[in-house]
């Protein structure tokens, strides 16, 4: 598909609020009618991906796909606004066309300035009484309001579970007796420039955002079976500019960070140590590039155009190891760094051995075996499950997120609210939310 170069279709400007709303479980039912018009918009440092989808049952059908390169993005973060809106402009567009729809509103993916996230827990008194629903408000409330202080916004924040006195892992306290009510609650924050650079730019490009969604979430929405998220598993998402994690146990996300490197650093490595451009690395690190060495590395000869030369003929030849080398220190350095997070965190317990692995980056040849061999865990690559009418094109790990967006945003909290029901505001909207979605 042709990337659209041309500007998008011009519409009212948005009021670009970011939504900081609470995320649905995982696997959940949808609960947009079918036929609601969905889109997503990936913002991630190597490309910008626009997913325009109709709720078709309990999975997303594909309209219409657009992506662009990225432009004005550094490891997830917005470095000139023009340049990102034009490249979200230039994505949405494309997308528009091939499903010949006008999109107002996006979930919006956030690959960077986020995390770690933390869990907090409340309590309150009960007195021995039967638990009420004005006690549920009551615990949720005080959850909410230990999130972190400072210029963070919340990006998600959700019960993972209940306690009653000294019994724990409770799904549903109302009605139940007891004289302390607890709630354990996961609270991702990202800096809030961030999410207002983030919103502004999807403003540039004519939309509004109704939902901001971690990568890592998004991800994992898409390409992680129930049992995984039930029995835990690590999600990886390996971008261009950033590698993000995600915990999820029980069903719930309990754990997000993200690490500021990235395939783009990889690709740079090579040019530098190569001496040739960024493309031709590029190009090199996905023909002959490995994470892993082997035998055969010395012998097997490569073509490095040097930078500045032309010619074919002035092309320096080196054996393949040396890529390699280049190569595997930056893989191991990302696999080490999420190591780290995750047991600073007490998370890696947690997850148990299981990691999948998704994203761009993770296409590498060897990052698989070398990710095992770091972490000490089984690994998969994952892919968009539970979609229609996805090209076999935009079927691997590099869409995970875009798609997982389209998940998101099929679920209620993140749509406009239907006529019978007024908007829920504030930090009572935060709970009434809670309680129909948990509830």
């Amino acid at each position: 598909m042709n990337l659209a170069t041309t500007a998008a279709k011009v519409r009212p400007r948005g009021n670009g609020k970011a939504g900081g709303s609470v995320p649905p479980r995982p696997r959940q039912a949808p609960v947009k009618p079918r036929g609601s018009l969905i889109a997503g918009v990936d913002i991630g440092s190597s490309k910008i991906c626009c997913f325009i989808a109709r709720v078709d049952g309990d999975e997303p059908r594909i309209l219409g796909i657009g992506h662009q390169v990225s432009r004005g993005l550094k490891s997830g973060s917005i470095i000139d606004l023009e340049e990102v809106g034009g490249s979200i402009r230039s994505a949405v567009h494309a997308a528009e066309e091939m499903a010949d729809e006008t999109i107002e509103t996006v979930a919006v993916s956030l690959s960077g300035g986020f995390g770690p996230s933390r869990m907090v827990k409340a309590e309150i008194n009960i007195g021995g009484r039967e638990i009420s629903d004005a006690d549920m408000r009551h615990v949720l409330e005080r959850g909410y309001t230990m999130r972190d202080g400072g210029d963070r916004t919340v990006i998600h924040s959700f019960p993972v579970g209940f306690s009653i006195d000294d019994s724990r892992g409770i799904r549903d306290p109302r009605g139940m007796i007891g004289t302390r009510l607890g709630v354990n609650m996961h609270i991702v924050t990202a800096a809030a420039p961030a999410v207002r650079n983030h919103s502004a730019a999807i403003a540039r490009a004519m939309l509004d955002v109704n939902a901001l969604v971690v990568s890592p979430y998004a991800a994992g929405l898409a390409c992680l079976v129930e049992d995984e998220t039930n029995l835990g598993v690590t999600l990886i998402d390996m971008g261009g500019g950033t590698t993000t994690v995600g915990v999820f146990v029980g069903g719930n996300l309990v754990f997000a960070d993200s690490a500021p490197v990235g395939g783009g650093h990889v690709t740079n490595d090579i040019a530098r140590g190569l001496s040739t451009s960024v493309a031709h690395a590029e190009r090199l690190k996905a023909l002959f590039g490995s994470a892993i060495s082997s035998t055969l590395d010395e012998r097997e000869m490569i073509a490095v155009p040097q930078i500045g030369e032309e010619e074919d003929g002035h092309a320096a030849h080196v054996p393949k190891s040396m890529l390699v080398n280049i190569i595997a220190p930056r893989i191991e350095e990302t696999f080490e760094m999420v190591r780290n997070r995750l047991e600073a965190a007490g998370s890696d317990k947690i997850a148990g051995r299981r990691v999948v692995l998704t994203g761009g980056a993770c296409q590498l040849h060897g990052v698989r075996e070398l990710a095992g061999l770091i972490l000490d865990k089984q690994v998969r690559i994952g892919h968009p499950l539970r979609i229609k009418g996805l090209a076999e094109s935009t079927h691997g790990p590099a869409y995970s997120t875009a798609a997982g967006l389209l998940h998101f945003a099929m679920s209620e909290r993140t749509e406009t609210p239907r006529p019978q029901r007024r908007p829920a505001r504030g930090l009572i909207g935060h709970v009434t939310n809670w309680l129909r979605e948990f509830f």
